[in-house]
């Protein structure tokens, strides 16, 4: 199985409303410090509405890009029930951890 698509088939196991790191995830797939390797791969995620790299943000709770903008990451993160303020999660409970 190819990198990219381990990754995106751990990070399928991210439920709705919860959010995780470029680095947990990297750790879950086996990488160790992969934080930009991850950035990458979810910046070229073919399935953007199967596989949900919006849901993917930064260690210390900002929200990170997303390949259709800011804007548009914040609006579907909300509309899954998590809260953000000022590009930040609000609640770090929030993120999953593999």
């Amino acid at each position: 199985m190819k990198l990219e698509e381990k990754v995106y088939k751990k990070l399928l196991e991210v439920p709705p409303g919860m959010v995780t790191t470029y680095g947990e995830l990297a750790k879950a797939v086996g990488i160790k410090n992969g934080q930009r390797v991850i950035g990458r791969i979810m910046n070229k995620n073919p399935y953007p509405v199967i596989v949900p790299c919006h849901r993917v943000i930064k260690s210390d709770g900002k929200i990170g890009g997303y390949a259709w903008g800011e804007k548009i990451k914040i609006s579907m993160l909300s509309k899954e029930g998590v809260k953000i303020k000022n590009g930040k999660i609000v609640d770090l409970k929030m993120i999953y951890r593999f």
